[in-house]
């Protein structure tokens, strides 16, 4: 069956990030290239109004804020073309309620409908989780629904608890495959049979700075600068994928099985086997099409 219905576009506006985070996805960080345009991003727009499903457009990163004007923008044209929008930013900006409201008043003006604000031990200090709870009371005031995402410490793994009420799971899959499983306990591999992203649902798709349109970071099902989304979308079929096919099948375990690619004993997650199976593949020169950009494997 052919055919894929997102309804939202996650535009991953830069890899530059002011934070080196352990559990960042795509590697992103002070030394990070790679930033859109404001001409791609109008590209995205344009071919995003194509598609029917498409309902929402979330700026993400890296850290957008880092690239305020183009964020603004991109916010504004998303806006005058029906979508819904959403933020997600570590809110590094919010060094007071004043400079908060200062950042925030624009957005709010142009209806943005989500900020999703990153605080948790791994983002950092406490200056950094006291920058989180002062842009959260900001949005609110000024009439932004906001949200404060926290993940799991790497204490609370270590030790079998079960996260907080506040927190979700880590997805060891990035810079957290590398940096941080290394600390955890894994589970045998044969126990990673599901994909956490749910595919072939594809709720969201997410767009880098290369125009790579990835089904999760460093899965990459197609490029919106050589084939429009509304093409792509209607044409992709994700059980026939070489990637994404195995992993609604049987997830990693599938995925490794399909490729005959040896694994290790043990896993923290599926995202971590599903990681370290593609790094695998790539490094036998297989599949390079399909995984990538190189960003999200740290090159």
């Amino acid at each position: 069956m052919s055919g894929i219905n997102p309804k939202g576009l996650h535009l991953l506006l830069t890899y530059r990030c002011d934070s080196e985070c352990d559990h960042c996805f795509v590697w992103g960080g002070p030394r990070a290239k790679g930033t859109m345009s404001l001409a791609l991003i109008e590209e995205i727009l344009n071919q995003g109004s194509e598609v029917d499903s498409v309902e929402s457009i979330y700026f993400e990163g890296g850290e957008p804020f880092l690239y305020y004007p183009i964020l603004l923008e991109g916010v504004r044209q998303a806006r005058s073309r029906g979508f819904d929008v959403g933020i997600v930013s570590n809110a590094y900006w919010a060094t007071s309620e004043a400079d908060a409201r200062m950042w925030l008043k624009p957005l709010a003006d142009l209806g943005v409908s989500d900020l999703s604000i990153s605080a948790d031990d791994l983002h950092g200090s406490e200056a950094d989780a006291s920058h989180a709870s002062i842009a959260s009371k900001a949005g609110e005031e000024l009439g932004i629904p906001t949200a404060v995402l926290r993940v799991r410490t790497i204490e609370s793994y270590c030790a079998g608890k079960c996260p907080g009420d506040d927190a979700s799971d880590i997805y060891f899959r990035g810079r957290a495959a590398v940096n941080l499983a290394p600390k955890v306990e894994g589970k045998s591999w044969e126990c990673h049979t599901s994909c956490p992203e749910e595919p072939p649902n594809m709720g969201r798709v997410h767009i880098d700075p290369e125009g790579k349109v990835q089904f999760c970071q460093g899965i990459a099902i197609g490029d919106m600068l050589k084939e429009r989304l509304v093409s792509l979308f209607a044409r992709f079929s994700p059980e026939d994928d070489p990637v994404v096919g195995p992993l609604i099948r049987g997830g990693p375990v599938s995925l490794a099985d399909e490729h005959s690619i040896q694994v290790e004993a043990k896993y923290v997650d599926a995202c971590h086997m599903c990681y370290d199976v593609r790094c695998k593949l790539r490094a036998s020169g297989r599949l390079i099409e399909s995984l990538v950009p190189d960003q999200a494997y740290g090159i």
